[in-house]
């Protein structure tokens, strides 16, 4: 990382529907020692978010923080987390997965 850009951490916020919580439990287990490794760290989550404006369909929302967007991708797509989303696409319904990066 140059000086000229310097590292601003990214937040992933997911929004989901777990529709078996005993496989969902599994994905939680093996999820924070992976994330953990590649520096993100688990901010909070909330079943029962206040929403001010327009729609939201039930379920969990999940925050985690990446010191860098590269090192967010990197564990998105490393060969633990793949193999370990597994449990998670077989366990949930996403309604949405992004990026919240930090402004200059």
């Amino acid at each position: 990382m140059s000086k000229d850009s310097p590292e601003k951490p990214v937040h992933l916020i997911a929004h989901f529907t777990v529709n078996d919580a005993d496989v969902y439990h599994q994905y939680e287990k093996g999820v924070f020692p992976i994330l953990k490794s590649y520096g993100g760290r688990f901010i909070t989550y909330d079943d029962q978010v206040t929403v001010l404006a327009g729609q939201r369909a039930q379920g969990r929302t999940v925050m985690i923080e990446f010191p860098l967007e590269e090192k967010l991708m990197v564990w998105w797509n490393s060969r633990e987390y793949v193999e370990l989303a597994k449990l998670r696409k077989a366990s949930t319904t996403t309604h949405s997965v992004f990026v919240v990066h930090t402004p200059l």
